[in-house]
């Protein structure tokens, strides 16, 4: 079996997870029970617009927190009616976003929105330990994206972090790696293999500590810190994901070739991955921040809006994992 094959057939995924984008909107259309999205401050076209095509196609019950005003011109320049759909009117933002936070807390929305907010301030008002969503650990930005996979059929894998955490330290890699390693499992990979990025294999200090940080989760994770999972680090980012180049460069490893998860060492990098992926290789992208009680969906203003799509429905997904 090549290792193209045993990426989509081997015993790490177990034939559960789903193997695109497409099939994880499927997924969640067919659970016939619409997970309940809380849009916060959603007087903004792009967000507004996703979360009524979610709507429409089954994947999503939107419940708008915003200035509705504002909100109903724009839905009427987008040609959608939203008279039917459930609304609380909070024309400032920080209201807006409590009210959707307070939501979400009482059991009354399944996901978090942002929309026309800055992400600062609503990822203030989660952390709150009294009123807010506090993670057990930390909050991190996991970005899920498609492969090329054996047979002409494809494989979702994931990149963290490309948005939260700045220069994360040693403790902080192994809690964005546990939050990676949650979201993984719940797409159905039972064994993760997770890739801690790198420009060497090598462990170079003091000029790369990045390199040291790699080797030591590594070897945590050999330990048990992830339970059933593969950590490889440092591994430069062609050996983690071409079978190809881990073979001509000799490293022989579980993740070499057909990593899961691909962990930045910073967030300049994981931004410039991320960004990327969707510029230069124009591939759609789903994203979540990992670690809070509730999914949450905090898209860019530079995501399309396939990917904003997307990002609703894996949200969708996770919180009807986390229910079953």
């Amino acid at each position: 079996m090549t290792t193209e094959a045993k990426i989509c057939q081997g015993p790490h995924t177990g034939g559960q997870g789903p193997s695109s984008l497409d099939e994880l909107v499927a997924r969640v259309a067919a659970c016939g029970a619409r997970p309940r999205i809380a849009l916060a401050a959603c007087a903004e076209a792009h967000a507004l617009g996703a979360l009524l095509d979610a709507m429409e196609r089954g994947i999503a019950q939107p419940l708008l927190v915003g200035d509705m005003d504002q909100t109903a011109r724009i839905a009427a320049e987008l040609g959608r009616d939203i008279s039917g759909i459930a609304a609380v009117h909070a024309p400032d933002p920080r209201e807006a976003v409590q009210c959707a936070v307070d939501m979400v807390r009482r059991g009354e929305a399944d996901v978090l929105m942002k929309g026309l907010v800055n992400t600062d301030v609503l990822l203030r008002r989660v952390l709150n330990r009294a009123t807010g969503l506090p993670p057990k650990g930390v909050l991190s930005h996991v970005a899920v994206f498609e492969l090329p996979a054996s047979g002409g059929t494809t494989r979702l894998a994931m990149m963290t972090d490309a948005a939260v955490n700045i220069r994360p330290n040693l403790q902080r890699k192994l809690e964005i790696v546990h939050n990676a390693v949650a979201v993984a499992r719940a797409l159905g990979i039972a064994r993760p293999r997770v890739a801690m990025l790198a420009a060497t294999e090598k462990v170079i200090l003091p000029a790369m500590p990045a390199t040291l940080d790699a080797q030591i989760v590594a070897r945590m994770a050999e330990q048990g810190e992830f339970g059933e999972a593969d950590v490889a680090g440092p591994m430069a980012l062609d050996i983690a994901l071409s079978p190809d180049a881990a073979t001509r460069k000799g490293v022989d490893h579980p993740v070499a070739g057909c990593a899961d998860i691909l962990v930045a060492p910073d967030i300049e990098s994981g931004n410039i991955l991320y960004k990327s992926l969707t510029i230069l290789a124009r591939a759609d992208m789903a994203s979540t921040m990992a670690g809070s009680s509730a999914p949450l969906v905090v898209t860019s203003r530079g995501d399309s809006e396939r990917s904003k799509f997307c990002s609703i429905a894996l949200a969708g997904y996770l919180a009807l994992a986390a229910r079953s």
